[in-house]
C-alpha cells in the first residue's frame, strides 16, 4: 500500500461548477452562507475550505461534497 507520507495535490472545482449553474460569487454566496472572499479564496487555491464549508456549498450547489474537489496522489 501507499506509505503515510505521500504526497498528494487537492484540486476544487468551486468555479466550473459554480459557471455550470450560472452563479456569481454573491448569489453562491447568499445561497450557501460562505463569504464571498471565503468563495473567491477557494477558487483561487489561496484557501482550504473545512469540511462544514464543502457540505455548505455543495448544498447550495446541489452536488455531492465529493464533486467539489479531487484528490492527485503525486
Amino acid at each position: 500500500g501507499r506509505s503515510m507520507k505521500s504526497n498528494f495535490e487537492i484540486k476544487y472545482h468551486l468555479f466550473d461548477l459554480r459557471k455550470q449553474k450560472n452563479l456569481t460569487e454573491r448569489e453562491l454566496s447568499a445561497l450557501s452562507g460562505v463569504s464571498k472572499s471565503q468563495i473567491n479564496n477557494i477558487e483561487t487555491g489561496s484557501a482550504n475550505p473545512t469540511l462544514r464549508t464543502i457540505c455548505a456549498l455543495s448544498l447550495a450547489l446541489n452536488v455531492q461534497p465529493c464533486d467539489l474537489f479531487s484528490i492527485e496522489f503525486l
